[in-house]
């Protein structure tokens, strides 16, 4: 084992992946010259030439297009986006092209590619570069999309996302490029669709995912002091979700609390609600608990914001209301 940042890890996850395969290419806004925004390609240049870690002008539309295209002619392209805001110029060919290319061929032509980048808040960016839009791409049929919490999970999963014939929407963290974590010195992969129970618990299930599962640890140990046993799972991935897995866990906890940071609104919190109770109904002893940001844009004032992004008080606070506490 050996200790890395997230952001080495997503940088490990892309070498390892090009030096096997040559058709895999990275592409985006400052990916060569300057290493990544974040860093996350740092050395890639170098080892493996402009050809395939290709600086881009700020067009998403544009080089999200081109990529498209390639995957659809048999490259595997990892598009780097600086932020999944910014996708949102390059959403037609994300929702239009790649997502339906398979269906609408009949079968005979995939789109294996990965657009990747961070997703949701990293503090005062305003509310135009604070969005969490797993749950838009996650209602698309034919992507598949993944939110990784830590960085041995987002390197086993980017792995088996380049991997992948399919589109994949691969979501990271500008707040988590730095966590340090160890990671197998060789060769691993996670499959997509996975859940993963982070901490066992048999009084309430706290389902979760992205960095804001962070609060669901903290707001445990505080429970835990209480008397109060929480099991969290990171669901991993967002669509194919491993709804089983969260079945299973409110059979035995008989309880469910849901954390994520977007909006409440058709939220990912929503339809994990609709699932539970529309299959293991008879199972739940309270009704089901989501915390969301609040249903406005982020604010830019940290006062606003500390009021507009869920905490650990509020999981908390959840958790003793579903055990009537």
């Amino acid at each position: 084992m050996k200790t890395i940042q997230f952001r080495e890890a997503i940088c490990e996850a892309m070498s390892e992946e090009m030096r096997r395969d040559e058709s895999i290419f990275l592409i985006g806004e400052e990916v060569a010259e300057y290493n990544g925004a974040y860093k996350a390609s740092k050395g890639m240049l170098d080892e493996f030439g402009a050809k395939r870690v290709i600086d881009s002008p700020i067009a998403e539309l544009g080089f999200a297009g081109i990529s498209v295209g390639a995957a659809m002619n048999g490259n595997r392209p990892i598009v780097e986006f600086m932020t999944f805001n910014f996708a949102l110029v390059g959403i037609d060919q994300i929702i239009n092209n790649a997502a339906k290319i398979r269906q609408m061929s009949g079968g005979q032509i995939n789109c294996p590619i990965v657009f990747r980048g961070p997703t949701g808040s990293a503090g005062q960016l305003g509310a135009t570069h604070s969005q969490a839009f797993e749950n838009w791409f996650a209602n698309t049929p034919g992507l598949k999309v993944i939110v990784p919490s830590n960085p041995y999970d987002a390197k086993g999963l980017l792995k088996a996302a380049i991997r992948d014939n399919d589109p994949v929407i691969f979501m990271e963290s500008e707040q988590m490029y730095g966590d340090k974590m160890e990671v197998p010195e060789g060769e691993y992969l996670i499959p997509i669709g996975v859940a993963d129970i982070k901490r066992e618990g048999t009084d309430v299930t706290i389902v979760s995912f992205g960095k804001i599962i962070k609060e669901a640890y903290k707001a445990a140990d505080v429970l835990e002091k209480e008397g109060i046993s929480c099991e969290i799972i990171d669901m991993r991935t967002i669509r194919p979700m491993d709804f089983e897995a969260i079945f299973n866990s409110v059979k035995k906890t008989n309880r469910l609390v849901i954390l994520e940071e977007a909006w409440p609104f058709a939220s990912i919190s929503s339809e994990i609600t609709f699932q539970v109770q529309e299959n293991i109904f008879d199972y739940l002893d309270a009704p089901v608990r989501r915390i969301t940001t609040a249903d406005a844009p982020a604010a830019y004032s940290p006062v606003l914001m500390d009021e507009w992004l869920p905490n650990f008080n509020d999981v908390i606070k959840a958790v003793k209301d579903v055990l009537y506490k």
